[in-house]
């Protein structure tokens, strides 16, 4: 592999995370919450494990949210129309995207409750 095309792929996914960040309100509401919960973990003091868990959350939270609007521009570049189908798969991502959400909250709460309390 050429070097010039290896920098490129990380330029060409910089350009996706900004594109997603600046067009989508959810990847918004993620980063928001990202910030606010790596404050709460600088306040808490999280231990080095929970560090990792927390850093892998996010990460992951962030990487599937990009995979979803991904898919649902994939979709809408194929059909303008409402079609069942185009209709199933954007839902699908977003319920994937849910319950990544739902497990990260929980697995949170898990971690700062017994902390806090």
């Amino acid at each position: 592999m050429k070097l010039t095309r290896f920098v490129s792929s990380f330029r060409f996914a910089a350009q996706g995370i900004v594109t997603s960040v600046k067009r989508e309100q959810n990847m918004k509401v993620h980063l928001l919450s990202a910030v606010i919960v790596a404050l709460a973990g600088l306040w808490t003091g999280l231990d080095r494990l929970e560090w990792m868990l927390v850093i892998v959350l996010i990460g992951g939270m962030l990487a599937l949210e990009l995979i979803n609007s991904a898919l649902e521009r994939t979709v809408d570049l194929f059909t303008e129309e409402r079609h069942p189908l185009a209709k199933q798969a954007k839902d699908m991502a977003a319920g994937a995207v849910l319950v990544f959400a739902v497990t990260s909250a929980i697995i949170g709460l898990l971690i700062f409750l017994p902390k806090w309390f």
